[in-house]
């Protein structure tokens, strides 16, 4: 029977970044998978892109991660929020603190994230591993997969996604709606330059975010994340590039000038779930796996790499005054420090995404009204720059860059 420190179901973008978080403050773990890991690190650019905060490049860093990563990210240094093509709006400026966030493609946070964790002195990558049997109780964790081999941790980690078949099986309540939207991603190349600004231009139907992305030898490309209605959907998708590179520049409002589709279309619903708790009896939930919220801020994967900070300090905390990793105490500490944080997030996304989607010209008058107001007051600015950069509240000492 293998044995380590944690086992971790999951090696999406979260599973591998708390692995690698572990294996900096000595501790093991086992990831175990279903995929294929090939996909992860060699595949094409198929258009998906994160904005990742700058707490969460701080702890990246702190990990072992940003050297790893095959392109740099593009610092976001405005963020410009709009309520359609109106004057006015919120304009979140970088400052002395450095870039609000910068984006990535996926793939090279996949890759880099996935080269950390398989280098790890700690770290044993599973990969098409099917699990047979999991069994938590009073002394431990004992996993039996598929192919015979059997797996021991005090501690398991869901971060199996959002459909996570561990929560279901721990019996954690969610709660869960759908948003009736689609989201569209892809990248488009732009005659002019974004020079760093990440637009969020709301409209009723739907918010359209740009997000710049670096150049290539090719000029100018920006990273589009449009919330369409559901039934829609198809009908955009069946749209060809041209068309519907027509659609975005009209939505946008050309400001950027002629622009052209650089990466094939890809199409996700959106909803909102939230557990009621993050933790069970020898379990702990992080990122998709314990909530997912709209991508209207796009706040989503860096909610779960606070989780990942955070749990790993628990935990490396934890082991070196020698507590048991499963001790319901000490994965309370994580409870409390993650569901406050993670459920105004999730309140805030839903909230903007409810208030924006209200049509007719008198809720966009109070709308611009709103914006205004918070552009005026620099303690309230600061507050929702603040958010945006991942730095209010109590931060692990990953998220500030420092080491566990």
């Amino acid at each position: 029977m293998d044995r380590a420190d944690v086992i971790i179901l999951g090696g999406g973008l979260v599973g591998l970044a708390l692995a690698a978080a572990l294996d900096s403050g000595g501790l093991s773990a086992i990831v175990v998978d279903p995929a294929d890991p090939a996909p992860r690190g060699s595949a094409s650019f198929d258009g998906r892109t994160s904005a990742v905060s700058s707490s969460s490049m701080r702890m990246l860093d702190a990990i072992g991660v940003t050297g790893q990563v095959a392109e740099p990210g593009c610092p976001i240094l405005t963020i410009a929020v709009a309520d359609g093509l109106a004057p006015g709006g919120l304009h979140f400026d970088a400052d002395e603190d450095g870039p609000l966030g910068w984006m990535h493609e996926n793939r090279h946070l996949r890759a880099a994230l996935h080269a950390r964790a398989e280098n790890g002195r700690n770290c044993w990558l599973l990969w098409k591993s099917a699990i047979a049997e999991v069994q938590r109780g009073e002394n431990g964790v004992v996993i039996s997969l598929d192919d015979g081999r059997k797996l021991s941790a005090p501690v398991l980690i869901a971060a199996d996604g959002r459909n996570s078949p561990m929560r279901e099986a721990a019996g954690i309540r969610v709660a869960r709606w759908n948003y009736r939207h689609q989201a569209i991603v892809s990248v488009l190349r732009h005659q002019r330059q974004h020079d760093n600004i990440a637009y969020e231009i709301f409209y009723p139907g739907g918010p359209f975010a740009l997000l710049p992305m670096i150049d290539d030898t090719q000029g100018h490309r920006s990273a589009i994340v449009w919330s369409v209605p559901r039934d829609d959907a198809a009908g955009w998708l069946s749209l060809d590039d041209e068309e519907f590179a027509a659609e975005a520049e009209a939505a946008m409002g050309g400001f950027l000038g002629p622009i052209a589709m650089l990466a094939p279309r890809s199409s996700y619903p959106l909803g909102f779930h939230h557990a009621a708790q993050m933790t069970g009896q020898r379990l702990a939930l992080v990122g998709d796996a314990a909530h997912a919220i709209h991508p209207i801020a796009g706040q989503g994967l860096n909610l779960g790499f606070r989780d990942a900070a955070a749990l790993a300090q628990v935990l490396v905390e934890g082991a070196r005054i020698g507590l048991d990793l499963g001790d319901r105490q000490l994965l309370d500490r994580y409870q409390r420090w993650r569901s406050l944080d993670t459920l105004s997030v999730a309140f805030a996304t839903d909230s903007l995404t409810r208030i924006y989607g209200i049509s007719g010209r008198a809720a966009s008058t109070v709308r611009r009204l709103g914006m205004g107001v918070i552009e005026r007051i620099s303690p309230l600015k600061d507050r929702f720059k603040s958010e945006a950069r991942g730095t209010c509240g109590e931060l692990p000492l990953l998220l500030r860059g420092l080491p566990i």
